[in-house]
């Protein structure tokens, strides 16, 4: 099945600042940042808890523009093949706005449907021109199917948004096309379907089709239960969808197959446990920090093999035994620690801490030369040789 509304609502109007990821990689979790339990201070335009809640089984506000600042992926050039299709089983988006303690007006100047013989154009529920209320009210974009024939259209909306000044709100007027399926087999027929105005008396026959607290409208058709969809209901909602196999019992809520848990079944059941910062993700197969592999993440990867006993903990990082230091415990060291913190300029630091310096150097850290200790010894040498000369003429 395609992604429902709330699907499209969250990526719609997914902000791309402050997001906390979920265990896993398919799901974005939306936390307090998110849901503001405070009132808007400025203008603000979001969709509806009860809706977000309807998909998603949590009940916060997904914003399109809050406290005055557009949501920047509204304005992505590429936005409408970013977003999935909208299934036939939604067919309205309620939203709710207020201006605060300000003052606005807006005008709906774009509801275009671009293949009129599948979709009719979207229809608001309010004017498409006025004053943005100051206390917060809910309208609806319903989205109509032409009844004439199945498949997928686009639709552009377009909303501008003055100050009181007649200056447009910064990152307005928003333009933006969505695609919208629509299958006479599927979904509701029409919006009117979902009007209580239309929904006739009770007809026991019809309603004992709709299941999971589902009632039948005066057309025939199951008017489901929050959290259900589908031609009788028969099916509960869950976003994101089940992963590994998983089934949507009830509303966000997954029943997951063996070796695998969490609320989207999204993990798995590892009968050894994963090491090295390891996160089990399905059945018995463990999903490895850099740096590390092997079936419980316990090997490590070094390019630069580790010395003198060292072990490879990381990418690339050695673990020395005691006694030596450096990247690949390639330098040995004394206590005190300071004789070999300096490497060995012209010689080789042994694994006792002193620098064996190389022949014609010395000192601690054999940064040395010997030239004049050399040029001494040889102009000794050189008297002796004289000396002796001397003793054999006089001989």
């Amino acid at each position: 099945m395609k992604l429902l509304v709330f699907t499209i609502a969250i990526q719609f109007l997914l902000q791309q600042n402050s997001c906390a990821r979920h265990d896993h990689p398919y799901f974005t979790h939306y936390h307090h940042h998110y849901y503001q339990s405070n009132e808007p201070t400025d203008l603000s335009l979001w969709i509806s808890e009860e809706q977000v809640k309807m998909f998603s089984g949590y009940f916060f506000r997904i914003f399109a523009i809050e406290n005055g600042r557009v949501n920047p992926l509204l304005r992505d050039p590429a936005f409408d093949t970013l977003m999935p299709v909208i299934p036939p089983e939604i067919s309205h988006m309620n939203f709710t706005w207020t201006s605060a303690k300000k003052k606005y007006r807006y005008h709906f100047d774009q509801l275009i449907s671009l293949d009129e013989k599948i979709l009719l154009s979207p229809v608001i529920s309010i004017k498409p021109k006025g004053k943005i209320p100051h206390e917060p009210k809910q309208f609806s974009v319903m989205l109509p199917c032409s009844n004439i024939t199945s498949g997928i259209a686009k639709f552009s909306l377009g909303l501008q948004i003055m100050r009181s000044k007649g200056k447009f709100l910064q990152g307005t007027p928003l333009r933006f096309t969505l695609r919208k399926e629509c299958n006479l087999n599927r979904g509701m027929k029409s919006t009117l379907d979902i009007s209580p105005a239309l929904q006739g008396g009770p007809d026991p026959e019809c309603d004992k089709k709709c299941l999971n607290g589902g009632t039948c409208t005066k057309n025939k058709i199951c008017k489901c239960a929050e959290g259900y969809i589908g031609q009788n209901c028969e099916q509960a909602l869950c976003f994101p969808q089940c992963m590994n196999g998983g089934n949507c019992s009830a509303p966000a809520v997954c029943s997951c197959p063996k070796g695998y848990q969490g609320r989207y079944c999204e993990g798995g059941i590892c009968s050894e446990k994963c090491l090295n910062g390891g996160k089990c993700i399905q059945k018995d197969t463990c999903q490895c920090p850099k740096g590390y592999y092997g079936l419980r993440c316990q090997l490590s990867k070094c390019v630069v093999p580790c010395l003198n006993g060292g072990k490879c903990r990381g990418n690339n990082i050695c673990r020395c035994l005691d006694g030596w230091l450096g990247d690949h415990c390639e330098i040995g060291r004394k206590t005190p620690r300071s004789i070999c913190k300096k490497p060995c300029k012209n010689g080789t630091c042994l694994s006792t801490g002193i620098c064996e310096c190389k022949k014609g150097w010395s000192g601690k850290f054999c940064n040395q030369r010997n030239k004049r200790r050399n040029k001494k010894l040889g102009n000794k040498q050189d008297n002796n040789q004289n000396v002796n000369n001397k003793k054999i003429r006089q001989t």
